[in-house]
């Protein structure tokens, strides 16, 4: 999918009648969910793919070909995206969700990995440093209007109404010529996440590399964690999954009685 994501952006860049990019999924139930565990014995065969942004990995490339699209791109969010899925979502320009269907998490941290394709970047970016780290460190899946309080997305509306709702939108966009939204798109342009970008691909490749992820992604495969059952509550699984492999930590809290 990264391979076809770059050609059809690709192809699209340049073709001044599309305006808008609708992006939704075939499969209600899940928009788009984290990387396959498996990519990471074949990345070598997509080292290709990565060289074509040197100052992103392979999974930041997506991100930032999304954020640099000269069109607008919209997520169409009814169903669940997590890890790079919610990646994904982030750096497309506008998301609007389903409110009873939809959810996000940034589930990273239950594989003993941070986000590699953008996630910690974007969030900061959209949401701020403090809900930032309630997402990354949670690993929680918030709901549609969780999400649009804290700037995730933009919207959450009933999901009898979202295709309507980005239909409009999109109609709207559209009707304006390549030469206004280019320059909208420039006047509101994403932040550099140069920097953090590298930092984070840092982060993801020491922590990726160790002993730990190996076993819980080994342990969350023979539970089914890349399978649609899995996935449906892949935050339980993997809890269990972390339950089982060590005694879970604690948290302290000290109260001031100082008067």
């Amino acid at each position: 999918m990264i391979r076809e994501l770059h050609e059809v952006l690709g192809t699209l860049r340049d073709d001044r009648s599309v305006r808008v990019i609708v992006f939704s999924s075939a499969n209600p139930e899940f928009f788009l969910a984290h990387v396959d565990i498996h990519i990471l014995d074949e990345l070598a065969e997509l080292q290709e793919i990565a060289d074509r942004n040197p100052d992103a990995n392979l999974f930041q490339g997506v991100g930032e070909l999304l954020r640099h699209q000269p069109q607008v791109t919209i997520v169409k969010l009814a169903g669940k995206a997590r890890a790079g899925g919610a990646e994904f979502v982030a750096a497309a320009d506008l998301t609007f969700a389903a409110r009873e269907t939809a959810g996000l998490g940034q589930t990273e941290v239950l594989m003993g990995i941070v986000p590699g394709g953008g996630g910690t970047q974007y969030l900061r970016e959209r949401v701020g440093r403090h809900r930032a780290l309630e997402l990354l460190l949670t690993a929680d899946l918030v709901d549609a209007d969780t999400a649009a309080a804290y700037g995730w997305i933009n919207r959450a509306v009933p999901a009898a109404e979202l295709d309507a709702v980005v239909d409009q939108v999109a109609k709207k966009i559209a009707a304006l010529s390549p030469e206004l939204i280019a320059a909208a798109k420039r006047l509101v342009p994403p932040a550099d996440p140069a920097d953090g970008l590298k930092a984070e691909h840092d982060a993801w490749a020491e922590l990726v590399s160790g002993p730990r992820p190996a076993q819980l992604m080994t342990r969350a495969l023979e539970h089914g964690v890349q399978t649609p059952e899995g996935e449906r509550d892949l935050e339980s699984v993997m809890r269990g999954v972390i339950a089982a492999l060590q005694p879970v930590g604690t948290a302290t809290t000290w109260e001031n009685t100082k008067q």
